[in-house]
This record gives structure tokens, C-alpha cells and sequence, in this order.
């Protein structure tokens, strides 16, 4: 097979939680045991970071892996989704899997697969456990896709858990009160291994302390890391926030024995982008007019991106946005100014929200604007109106920012 037949055969083929939602989730294990055991278990000999969280835990995966980087260590990095290429996913010092590799996984297992009847993402995370052992790296920057407990990437002892932050999203699969939720999350604190925490909220974080105390992991808080954050290369109202969690999970590291100077923390958080290929956090697509994307697709993360576009000096706002069709909108849409521009798109997954449904749904909110046929064409409607003073931001879900960065 070519490289896009077998991208065809993934995307045809198995059930894929980013373009069809809840058919794809598999609440449980047991497919992902039984994939490294096929492939023979090369998850068994790599050395992890694990990275959990509701939202900053792209970003905080990617500042660790630019340190660890900078600091010499081959250093794999495996996130989702992908905005743009399916190897985005699985990355080795920046650099994304090659086509061919990617083609002799996929040819190589796919006939004993069938037995299993993986997800798209549990045969992603059984390809970046055999890529990386296959290329010897030293460490692997390991985000989860969803939750934590029953994540498939969570088959893996790391050297240190990682624990961004705890709020509403997902609440079909990870349960409705931040304490059910912190709870999935708090599956990744394993026996005698280190966890590093986040800002979390209060009853959030009783969660973790109680899983940390049964399971005699040393707890440690972002919250206590002393001194100056050194300047961080991708910008955004949280990345400070995030860049906390990434360094007490470095220094973690540190106290292990990893040879991370400060110089690499430094180094690292400025090059970010240029190590590991960060696209789509508050991203500026242009200046005038100031023009800005940004992943946070959730009721924490919107609020806090509302509160940053507040501050950034414009006449008029224009949102371009387009959500999955099962959010809970209602919390996400009052949260938007009345008095701006909007355009409304649906991003080419069968999971979007229809423009139509959402125009209407939005116009209860008191929010008005046009649907358009795809988020191209929203963004060019949005350049054609906004005058060079004012401001346009395209979000509401991961893969409306997709088709834009």
C-alpha cells in the first residue's frame, strides 16, 4: 500500500472518536493489552513522562519535550489529534514518522488485528510504542487522548505522572462532577511513581492527594515552583500556567538523575515551536487585521480565551466558530459578547454541528451572524468585513483551528 492508501484503509476501517465521537470510545483496555502483546510489547521498554488533563496538556506535553530536547535526550512525543497530518501524532525530536514507517506497521499487523477490532486510536498508540522503541529513543512525552483510567496510553509505568488541570469537558464518558472527572484523570498516578499537579481546583485536588496516598506517590504541586517562569516562544493567557507544570515535571526528572540544566529549561520554553512543531495555541495567523486561532475548545478554556481577546486592542470582533455536535453549548455561547460579529461553520468531520443548527442555536444567546458552507469560507467572509483595527478569532473546536493554521 501507499502511504494514503493506508491513511484510507486507518480512516475507513476503524472506528475514530475525531470525526465520529462516542461510537469510537472504548471504555476499557483490554484492546490496547492485547495489541502490544502482538507487537511484542515494546511499551515495556521506553521511559515515559505521562501528561493528563482537561486542557493544557498539549502544550505542557510539548514545553517537556522541547527541554528534554534541549538537554540531549532522543525524546518521542506522542499527542492528539492531528490538525493536519496524521504523523503530527507520533514525533521524535520534532520530527514527525516517516510515510514508510506508518506503511510497514500498518502491513505488517493489520491482518492480525482484525481479531481485536481496535479504534483508530488504539492501533495510534501501539504504532508510537513500536516506532519508538524501534528508533531507541531515550524518553517518551506520553499525552493521553481523553481521560486516564481507561486511556489506552495508559499501559505504561512512567518516571513521572502529569497532571495539567480538571474541568467540565467529556462528560458522557469521564462522568458529570469535576470529582468523577479528576478521578479518570487520577488513573495515571501509578505505585511509588512521582505525580506533578497542575492549578487544580480544591476538590479536585483532595482527589489526587487521597489516589497519590494509596498508591505512596510523592504528590508535587506547579503552585510551589519558585521564581521567574522564563520567557515561553508560544503565547496565550495559560501558557504560564502550563509552563509551571512542565518545569516541576522537569525537575522531577532532575531529582531522578536526568541531566536537565537550567539553561535547557530556558532554551526549551523559547523554542517550543521550532523543537516540536506546535501549531494552533493562540496562534496569529496575521496582524491586521490581528487575526488569532487558538485549540481551547471547552467551557474552562473558552472562558479564559474571551478574557484574553477582551484585552487585545481591536473596534470590532469578529468569532468564526464551529463546534462538534455533542457539546453542551449553552455554558460555551453566553459566555460570547453580544455585540460582535459572528460567522458561523462547521468543520468538514461528521461530528460538526451543522452552520444552520448552530446559527440558530447561538441566536438564543443573542449572538448574530451568517452560517457558511465550510470554515474557509467563513474566514474569508470575516477578512472581507473586519477592518485592519479589528479583530478576528476562529475556534470552538480543534478541527475548525485544522483547517486554518
Amino acid at each position: 500500500m501507499t502511504y494514503r492508501e493506508t491513511l484510507e484503509f486507518l480512516f475507513s476501517q476503524l472506528p475514530m472518536f475525531q470525526r465520529t465521537g462516542g461510537a469510537a470510545y472504548k471504555a476499557d483496555l483490554s484492546n490496547t493489552v492485547a495489541l502490544c502483546k502482538m507487537i511484542g510489547n515494546p511499551e515495556k521498554k521506553l521511559r515515559y513522562v505521562h501528561v493528563a488533563g482537561t486542557n493544557g496538556k498539549g502544550s505542557t506535553s510539548h514545553m517537556i519535550a522541547s527541554v528534554l530536547q534541549e538537554a540531549g535526550f532522543s525524546t518521542g512525543l506522542y499527542t492528539s489529534p492531528h490538525l493536519k497530518d496524521f504523523r503530527e501524532r507520533i514525533r521524535i525530536d520534532g520530527e514527525t514518522i516517516s510515510e514508510d514507517a506508518v506503511v510497514a506497521f500498518v502491513e505488517q499487523y493489520k491482518d492480525e488485528w482484525k481479531s481485536i477490532q481496535p479504534s483508530f486510536f488504539e492501533i495510534t498508540v501501539a504504532m508510537a510504542f513500536w516506532y519508538f522503541e524501534k528508533e531507541k529513543v531515550d524518553i517518551v512525552v506520553l499525552e493521553t487522548g481523553m481521560g486516564g483510567r481507561l486511556d489506552s496510553t495508559n499501559v505504561v509505568t512512567p518516571e513521572v505522572s502529569v497532571i495539567t488541570s480538571i474541568g467540565m469537558d467529556h462528560m458522557q464518558f469521564l462522568g458529570n462532577t469535576i470529582e468523577a472527572i479528576a478521578g479518570e484523570k487520577a488513573g495515571i498516578i501509578k505505585p511509588l511513581k512521582p505525580t506533578v499537579i497542575g492549578d487544580l481546583p480544591k476538590r479536585a485536588e483532595e482527589v489526587m492527594q487521597r489516589t497519590a496516598a494509596e498508591r505512596r506517590s510523592k504528590l508535587y504541586y506547579s503552585e510551589d515552583l519558585q521564581g521567574a517562569v522564563p520567557p515561553i516562544s508560544i503565547k496565550g493567557p495559560f501558557q504560564k500556567k502550563n509552563a509551571k507544570t512542565a518545569i516541576t515535571a522537569l525537575m522531577v526528572l532532575r531529582e531522578k538523575g536526568y541531566a536537565i540544566e537550567d539553561e535547557h529549561i530556558r532554551d526549551g520554553l523559547m523554542r517550543v515551536v521550532e523543537n516540536t512543531g506546535l501549531k494552533g495555541r493562540w496562534q496569529v495567523l496575521s496582524e491586521q487585521p490581528m487575526t488569532i486561532t487558538d485549540c481551547g475548545h471547552n467551557e474552562e478554556a473558552i472562558r479564559v480565551i474571551i478574557d484574553a481577546l477582551d484585552e487585545v486592542a481591536s473596534d470590532v470582533k469578529h468569532f468564526v466558530l464551529g463546534f462538534s455536535g455533542d457539546k453542551d453549548l449553552k455554558p460555551i455561547l453566553e459566555m460570547f459578547p453580544k455585540d460582535a460579529s459572528y460567522y458561523f461553520v462547521a468543520a468538514d468531520i461528521p461530528r460538526a454541528l451543522p452552520a444552520d443548527e448552530l446559527k440558530e442555536i447561538a441566536s438564543e444567546f443573542g449572538l448574530k451572524g451568517e452560517s457558511y458552507p465550510s470554515v474557509r469560507k467563513g474566514y474569508e467572509a470575516a477578512r472581507l468585513y473586519a477592518q485592519k483595527t479589528d479583530l478576528i478569532y476562529i475556534g470552538g473546536s480543534v478541527f475548525v483551528v485544522a483547517e486554518v493554521v
